[in-house]
């Protein structure tokens, strides 16, 4: 773990180690030494620089090593020295950022922050600070916040007291600016003017009568609220919430459906691949026999195919269109763009969902439908998304088996490992999680593919094992899972880019190492992932070691809900 400490530096001098040039010293502070070490660099200016019996603050890992402790290219400072302010007792750490060393890192984050607190101002109106229970000083001025986040003043028992109230005053100015923009964009969309739609439910009534269950009376609420919306001459603006599996598939086709038979056309953005050639080929299923043309269109598609798509969108030609970011490209234009669909929507930017809104050439602003499947608080709903009108789904479909979640000590690894053999050899498949800890784009790829040879060699060498990661190209990621899709690999292991819109029916475990690590947001999405299929199936949240009591707690709610909505509740008590 990363560590600062101070004392004597004993001695500072170069050793050979098997012909290799070492700059080794020691720092002793009464209780103990630390051996410090350094592999390259220019030793002669360091032994000139850090006399022996000097008095230093130091920072860096600490490693044990033949019975002792060794800090491997530490930082080190004079404790006295003029750029000793450089080294608090509190040092912070940031990200690391690869041929950028953390002391310069530091230095520049430090000028960084004493320039900009110059210039920043307080937003929260002064009348305003008696209700709001933050320090006053912090909201007018808010660089002083800054510097103390970054660069703590306080320091012992009052540091994280200190630490806490600076925190406070930057997010209450950042929560203010969020509503002030989220109020004045509802302010300029709702006054503009809008499409009325007339649906005469040709389409709707076939489809409807087609499928083998009745929607449910949460999915008939919300088709009710949009339709409503769509019918007024003012644009919709609504976030449509809900559970992983809870049908929002359907009623967001149902809605495109309703522009279609009003002589309009439908857009539907997905933020991955995978996730819109799965509505796509959804659509294609649920419309079979019915007079509604949907077209598939990808940063994958082949010129060819997209200058085609392209050119029927433009005629009018394309009632549904289902894609990624592809969509709001200068080259694709829309004969009468009516309503727009954004699944999750958490993934893309304002910019984005209104470039595709901006795709309409006609008279009036499209209808605009954002879909998200991470249950959220109301009242967290009403503040970030405070520009758009709420419905929710929260009924689940009908003979949906909820997934048996079981949290996991290293005493029961093995179990779990050999109950995903088992289910593999009838037939399922599954999907092993694993976190990462960014310090850095080349340290994640080395672990992901490491995780991946230690699962497909040591864990399961008899089983077929794919691998999964965000250091992939988006060609790489479509192939591993293109791979899982189609059953040609047993066991998908990942980090959690599987978390959103990933759906293999025939798969049934999900095994979550150091779940202790994730959040109950993000677990929920990965448990959603399985279960899909109709029978029985299982979560494994794997615990590494001991755990915080945030954590346990976490963990529990897991095991002992399904319910997104109540998990969503828990979560946001804990935070």
């Amino acid at each position: 773990q990363p560590a600062s400490f101070r004392g004597e530096l004993r001695r500072l001098e170069v050793r050979y180690y098997r012909r290799r040039r070492v700059l080794e010293g020691v720092v002793f502070d009464g209780t103990g030494a630390v051996t410090l070490k350094w592999f390259h660099g220019k030793f002669e200016w360091l032994v000139k620089k850090y006399p022996a019996g000097s008095s230093v603050v130091a920072y860096g890992v600490v490693n044990y090593f033949n019975g002792g402790r060794e800090v491997i290219h530490p930082d080190l400072e004079i404790e006295d020295a003029p750029a000793a302010g450089e080294m608090e007792s509190v040092v912070p750490v940031y990200s690391e950022v690869e041929g950028v060393h953390p002391k310069v890192l530091r230095k520049i984050m430090r000028q960084a922050v004493e320039g900009a607190s110059m210039h920043l101002v307080g937003v929260v109106p002064p009348a305003l600070y008696p209700l709001c229970g933050v320090d006053e000083g912090y909201l007018r001025y808010p660089g002083a916040a800054y510097k103390e986040l970054h660069f703590p003043s306080s320091q012992g028992e009052a540091l994280s007291e200190g630490i806490e109230r600076a925190r406070k005053a930057v997010a209450l100015g950042e929560f203010f600016l969020l509503e002030l923009s989220l109020l004045r964009r509802r302010s300029g969309e709702k006054s503009a003017e809008g499409i009325a739609f007339r649906p005469d439910f040709s389409l709707i009534r076939p489809l409807l009568k087609t499928l083998p269950f009745e929607l449910t009376g949460a999915q008939k609420r919300v088709l009710s609220e949009i339709r409503r919306d769509m019918e007024s001459a003012l644009p919709m603006l609504r976030l449509l919430q809900g559970d992983v599996g809870s049908g929002k598939t359907l009623v967001a086709l149902i809605a495109s459906l309703m522009a279609a038979e009003s002589g309009y056309q439908g857009a539907v953005m997905a933020p991955t691949e995978v996730l819109a050639e799965q509505h796509y080929r959804n659509f294609l299923r649920l419309l079979d026999g019915l007079p509604a043309r949907v077209e598939l269109l990808t940063g994958s598609t082949t010129q060819r195919e997209r200058d085609r798509i392209s050119g029927a969108l433009a005629l009018g030609e394309v009632e549904i269109i289902v894609g990624t970011h592809a969509l709001i490209q200068p080259d694709v234009s829309f004969k009468n763009l009516g309503l727009a669909v954004v699944d999750e929507q958490h993934r893309f930017g304002v910019m984005q969902r209104v470039a595709l809104a901006q795709k309409r050439r006609g008279k009036g602003v499209p209808d605009l439908l954002v879909m998200t499947a991470t249950p959220i608080p109301r009242t967290l709903s009403m503040t970030v998304y405070g520009d758009l009108d709420l419905s929710v789904i929260d009924e689940m479909p009908p003979g949906r088996a909820p997934v048996k979640t079981t949290v996991v000590g290293k005493a029961g690894y093995q179990k779990v490992c050999d109950f995903i053999r088992a289910e593999v050899k009838k037939g399922r498949q599954a999907y092993v999680v694993f976190p990462l800890v960014e310090e850095s784009e080349k340290s994640e790829l080395k672990a992901a593919v490491e995780t991946s040879r230690h699962f497909s060699e040591e864990v399961f060498p008899d089983l077929r094992v794919g691998l999964l990661h965000g250091r992939m190209n988006s060609a790489e990621k479509e192939a591993a899972l293109g791979a899982f899709s189609r059953g040609e690999t047993d066991i998908l292991v990942s980090t959690t880019v599987i978390e959103v819109g990933i759906d293999v029916k025939n798969a049934t475990v999900m095994a979550v190492e150091h779940a202790e690590r994730f959040g109950l947001s993000q677990l929920h999405q990965l448990r959603g992932r399985v279960g899909r299929g109709g029978g029985e199936s299982y979560c494994f949240l794997l615990v590494g070691g001991p755990v915080s009591g945030d954590a346990r707690e976490r963990l529990s709610i897991m095991a002992a809900t399904n319910d997104g909505f109540r998990i969503a509740e828990e979560d946001l008590k804990i935070r």
